[in-house]
């Protein structure tokens, strides 16, 4: 850091937490407590009575507030960027404010004595603030482009500790499929995202999320835990996105950020199994994506000081190129795109801001025959297919300051979120024969599943907040409310929505879901033939108030206390209710102390309960019409002699499975009355240490627990055997099992209370004990050890990273099962019946029981910099799903009646029982990026920089298929074989001009 003295520079009590506090840029953990989500501020200590003023002399904003009786002063509400500040009209400093972060400027210390004028030259972080309880990492756009990094929000959010790259199977049909981050264990449909202020999280699943063009973002604020009472809806991380602004000051520019497709890039890869030790060898095949991202922008005045606009464009061209075993397919991708905003400053007093931003994207792909596996020559082409996602936003918002202690703000926004898809082969099903491996695919088909071709969001929004400066107490309330408008569902391809997949049953096998034993002694070639669709219009209401209470106890502890109260409606078609969860309370309580009195070692804790609303998929299964059957049939070996090519099917083995039965149900008998929503506990104790004038470090420790977990159950056995034995008739006790085995949604693990018509035509209550249930209860159990450090930015270099040490052990991992790439948030596969919990309790999918990040840049001369950006870390844990062995006594598994076992999703492999976890973890990962910048001092507002990332070209392991048996004894052809790897090495460049 560099500073410039009036008088005598002392680095006494105080002068180093002012010197450290003037200019905020980003920290690891940081950020106040009561603080906005779309604004930061700034506080600190003068004598009573003394006028402090903060301007902003890029858009003419000033207040001048006068300091109370305790000599505290406090400004809130101040959108980022850089301000000037200063005591009784005298020399003024300057002050950087960051999104949800106050910046702490003191002018006397806690005795009264006046402080020396401290001025700091360049952007400086303030690495420990002493008014904060949270974990925050706020990245700005200044360091977001020293460094190398995916431009993306995902990318951004890995950075913090305790973040992990979710499956990449997730959200698969959604803008984000791949590119989805788990907070702190848990899943990646559990985290919350906000652009300016407004939700804009996808509540189908989770798994999507608007996102703003990325050189729009100006800051980028994650929370990965400890958030106060103003945010909810999320069990993982809150990432909290804002966008630029205009000024006084024109700007015009725009750049082009060109990713070749040869230029250092490698190769993909597949993999091939070795057929005497089964091994799977990664060998290269051709590959091709290329693309160009172009963005104009303008900035400036329309009347100085009081009305300013921001306005960018942006246009991508993508091509990627797969080449696959029988097939390759070219998607193209147009996305045009665009984010405006306007503020404009009626007086000091009140501040209206509008923003509009589109982040569609259409992407057309068309498929070919291959002449051979994985080469590049190209057969006849099959019809073409186009997929739309993203939408578009408006957000308004007011902000008002009334008198030196009282801000208000509302806003309101609405959001509209597409993911439909136009199939040309709509009509073509899918068949695909797995009976070795590299699978071969049959047919006109191009895709498995659509989405229903109408399906549409939008979601409707307002809050209103409110921050009180009261002597000691800073105290923040509010309110928020959204409305959720969909229609979705999704279908099976082929003209019957029925897919055909050849596997082989093994002499002895057993296909269990249709009740069938191979007894000919010899393997049977089979065609299973499963048939899916489901949909409707529903709507979403969630509903939250809280309070909370900054408490400045003494000059160096801080109190904080917060309590919010949410309610989650799921309405179906009809406008009943599904779902209806009222008052739902959510405590959080903080500290954080100010050990020495000069803000160099903070020792800080909080603890809160933290809820996540009902997703929408779960009306979509349970609220919709659902049609789900699966049929077993003798493959004779021979294929239709058409554009199909079905193949053709002998005698039907067993009996027609029925998952679903197409009706639509009474909301009253498919979900318990007394349930209630996912919720976790927090604990987070740690301590930040400033190390020297420019370096700091701390250590955390977190604690996670899944409290509550909203599952459906299917079992028709245990209810039916529990009716039995309690009093109830057959019929009666058949009419209980079948209305729970058509899938109830229950709190796992405990009773189940049921309305069912039991002959007399009106609904009676029934509540099943939890332990006739034959499931156990729900555990997620998350904790790590955080060790983190930062050098501040002088001009010169800056570096920040991260040891993360953690577990995250139990038996589901919430809203999505990433060990069989399922995203049905709110009703997966784990609880159906209770032979899929045998064995399941163990490591789960997002345990990294090390990770290391690393990243920072380094400024050579004026004129070139370097940045760099490494993260390594272990592998998942390992697991085998197959079919469930039938015991002596006739029963399955862990003494399980026979019941539909849902082959490839049970623990049991070559008829053992495979605890989860057991298997050990896959590969330690690693990914090192670098860049090198270039900005001409010949042609100022020119900068010219190249990315590589992965330079080292690391092709670890990431996932692999584990679903190995879908017919007892008959392991698949692709058991364990590798379905995502470490992204290849590859370049980019840009070339930027801003004037």
């Amino acid at each position: 850091m560099t500073v410039q003295r009036t008088g005598r520079l002392r680095l006494a009590k105080g002068i180093k937490r002012t010197a450290l506090s003037l200019a905020l840029g980003a920290c690891f953990i940081g950020g106040v407590q009561a603080q906005s989500n779309t604004a930061g501020a700034v506080f600190g200590r003068a004598e009573a009575g003394d006028t402090v003023t903060i301007s902003n002399p890029a858009n003419g904003f000033s207040r001048t507030i006068t300091v109370g009786s305790d000599g505290t002063y406090r400004v809130a509400q101040l959108p980022n960027g850089k301000y000037q500040i200063s005591r009784n009209g005298a020399e003024t400093r300057e002050v950087n404010i960051s999104v949800g972060t106050s910046a702490s400027v003191n002018f006397v210390d806690s005795d009264a004595k006046t402080l020396e004028a401290v001025t700091v030259i360049g952007t400086v972080v303030n690495p420990i603030d002493v008014s904060s309880v949270e974990s925050t990492v706020v990245l700005t756009e200044e360091q977001i482009d020293r460094m190398p990094i995916s431009r993306d929000t995902t990318s951004l959010a890995l950075l913090a500790p305790g973040t992990t790259l979710g499956d990449s199977r997730l959200g698969s049909n959604q803008k984000q499929g791949g590119k989805l981050a788990s907070f702190g264990g848990s899943s990646v449909a559990e985290n919350v995202y906000y652009i300016n202020g407004f939700n804009v999280t996808n509540l189908i699943n989770g798994v999507a999320f608007n996102e703003l063009p990325f050189e729009a973002i100006s800051e980028t604020q994650i929370k990965n835990g400890g958030y106060g009472a103003e945010f909810g809806r999320s069990l993982g991380g809150v990432v909290n996105v804002i966008g630029k602004r205009g000024n006084n000051e024109w700007h015009f520019g725009g750049n082009a950020i060109y990713t070749p497709n040869d230029i250092l890039r490698s190769s993909e890869v597949r993999y091939v199994k070795d057929p005497n030790t089964g091994a799977w060898t990664q060998v290269d095949r051709p590959s091709y994506d290329q693309t160009l991202k172009y963005n104009a922008y303008a900035s400036g005045p329309i009347i100085k000081d009081k009305l300013f606009f921001y306005v960018l464009g942006q246009g991508t061209d993508n091509t990627e190129k797969v080449y696959g075993n029988t097939r390759q397919t070219q998607d193209d991708s147009d996305a045009p795109q665009y984010y405006a905003k306007v503020d404009w400053r009626i007086t000091d007093n009140h501040l209206l801001e509008v923003t509009a931003f589109s982040d569609k994207e259409t992407v057309n792909t068309r498929t070919w025959e291959s002449l051979e596996a994985y080469g590049r020559g190209r057969g006849d082409q099959l019809l073409p297919d186009e997929y739309e996602y993203g939408g578009d936003n408006y957000i308004g918002k007011w902000t008002g300051y009334f008198g030196d202690n009282l801000t208000l703000s509302a806003l309101y926004g609405i959001g509209k979120y597409n993911h439909t898809s136009q199939l040309g082969a709509f009509d073509c099903p899918f068949v695909r024969d797995y009976r070795n491996s590299p699978s071969t695919d049959y047919g006109c088909w191009t895709a498995s599943s659509g989405d229903d071709p109408r399906s549409n969001e939008e979601r409707k929004a307002y809050r209103f907040d409110a921050e009180w400066v009261v002597g000691d107490h800073t105290l923040r309330f509010g309110l928020d409310n959204e409305e959720y408008d969909f229609l979705g569902g999704t279908v099976y391809t082929g003209y019957d929505g029925t897919t055909r997949q050849i596997r082989t049953l093994a002499a002895g096998g057993q296909l269990l879901n249709a009740g069938y034993v191979n007894n000919t002694g010899a393997p049977i070639d089979y065609v299973q033939m499963r048939h899916f669709e489901n949909g409707g219009q529903f709507t979403l209401k969630n509903s939250a108030y809280y309070l909370e209470d900054s408490w400045q106890m003494t000059d160096n502890f801080v109190a904080y206390l917060g309590i919010r109260n949410e309610s989650f409606e799921n309405l179906n078609a009809a406008g009943n209710s599904f779902i209806k969860v009222d008052n739902t309370w959510a405590p959080r309580l903080g500290f954080s102390w100010d050990v020495n009195g000069d803000s160099t070692f903070k020792f800080f804790g909080n603890l809160g309960r933290y809820y996540i609303p009902v997703m929408g998929n779960t009306n979509i299964r349970l609220a919709g019409q659902e049609l789900d059957y699966t049929d077993y049939y003798v493959f004779d070996g021979t294929f239709s002699n058409d554009q199909y090519e079905e193949p053709g099917r002998g005698a039907q083995l067993g009996s027609r499975f029925y998952a679903s039965n197409g009706d639509t149900p009474d909301p009253r008998t498919v979900v318990d009355p007394n349930i209630e929503p996912m919720y976790q506990d927090e604990l987070i104790l740690g301590f930040q240490y400033q190390l020297s004038e420019m370096w700091v470090g701390g250590l955390r420790g977190v604690y996670r627990k899944l409290n509550t977990v909203m599952d459906d159950y299917c079992s028709y056995e245990q209810p039916y055997q529990w009716a039995v034995g309690n009093g109830y008739s057959a019929d009666e006790a058949d009419i209980i099992g079948t209305a729970v085995a058509h899938c109830f949604l229950m709190n796992v693990g405990e009773d189940l209370t049921m309305n069912a018509d039991l002959g007399s035509g009106e609904l009676t209550s029934i509540t099943i004990p939890a332990d006739a249930l034959g499931i156990p209860e729900a555990k997620r159990n998350y904790s790590a050890l955080e060790v983190f450090f930062e050098r501040v930015w002088d001009g010169k270099y800056w570096v920040q990273g991260s040891y993360t040490y953690s577990r995250s052990i139990g038996n589901t991992e919430g809203y999505v099962k990433s060990d069989i790439g399922q995203d049905d948030a709110g009703i997966s596969a784990g609880f159906d019946y209770p032979v899929l919990t045998d064995g399941g309790y163990g490591y789960l999918p997002n345990d990294r029981r090390h990770a290391f990040k690393l990243f920072g840049a380094y400024q050579i001369t004026d004129q070139w910099s370097v940045g760099g950006n490494f993260i390594v870390q272990a592998g998942r844990p390992l697991n085998c799903f197959g079919a469930v062995p039938q015991n002596d006594d006739g029963t399955y598994g862990d003494g399980h009646w026979l019941e539909p076992g849902y082959d490839g999703y049970a623990s049991y492999c070559n008829g053992e029982l495979v605890p989860r976890g057991s298997l050990g973890n896959l590969e330690w990962n690693s990914t090192l990026s670098l860049n090198l910048t270039y900005t001409p001092s010949w042609a100022e507002g020119l900068r010219l920089t190249a990315n590589v990332f992965n330079v080292l070209n690391d092709r670890s392991v990431l996932s692999v298929n584990e679903q190995c048996e879908f017919g007892l004894g008959s392991t698949e052809a692709n058991c364990f074989q590798p379905n995502a790897t470490n992204n290849a090495r590859r370049a980019s460049f840009t070339i930027e001009y801003d004037f």
